[in-house]
């Protein structure tokens, strides 16, 4: 069984090294939770403000890309996003660089079995 809190709009996200995670865009569909859009697993997700570095020279954090449970609940065929769904965070250059911190999310209680 599969469950987590849903991740909104309002859903507070970074990279692992403090970077903000966002939409790059609105999120694709047209459902909201609590007044936020609910991104899914098409969506593109950015980061912003990572400060990582490799012996000094500054290596941050572009984007994230989130691998989501067979299981997930769909919206217009996409997975939604979970606290509880995996998420990687990559350098402009695509290296992996860690995994995306899912601090607070604004719904409870979904679930898929």
């Amino acid at each position: 069984m599969l469950s987590g809190n849903l991740v909104s709009g309002g859903s507070a996200i970074s990279c692992p090294h403090g970077g903000r995670v966002v939409p790059a865009s609105a999120p694709s569909s047209g459902v909201r939770i609590d007044g936020h859009q609910v991104p899914t697993a098409a969506d593109v997700f950015i980061v912003s403000g990572c400060r990582h570095r490799i012996d000094g020279v500054p290596h941050p954090c572009a984007t994230v890309r989130w691998t989501p449970h067979r299981d997930s609940v769909l919206i217009d065929g996409s997975p939604v996003l979970l606290d509880s769904t995996s998420a990687l965070c990559f350098s402009a250059a695509l290296v992996p660089q860690g995994p995306a911190v899912v601090a607070s999310s604004s719904t409870r209680g979904v679930t898929s079995r």
